[in-house]
């Protein structure tokens, strides 16, 4: 069931800029809007991957340093 979502106070500038956008791609404002934010929600932000690198780590008890992960990187180019 689709959900509804208004925003408040969006600057002018900031919605002609949107709107602009979303004109260039042949779309209406809230089709531009609704396709960002399905785009958003499919990279997670760098707080929740941070965490998410950090409960992989704790849980496969990693003790690699950045030094070491970096030179096993580098060893894979030569």
């Amino acid at each position: 069931m689709p959900i509804s979502i208004t925003i408040r106070d969006v600057p002018e500038e900031t919605r002609d800029e949107l709107a602009s956008r979303a004109a260039l791609t042949g779309r209406s404002l809230q089709e531009y809007l609704r396709a960002q934010l399905v785009e958003l929600t499919r990279k997670p932000d760098a707080d929740a991957w941070t965490a998410r690198v950090r409960a992989r780590k704790q849980a496969s008890g990693s003790v690699l340093s950045a030094d070491q992960i970096i030179s096993y990187r580098d060893a894979d180019r030569r």
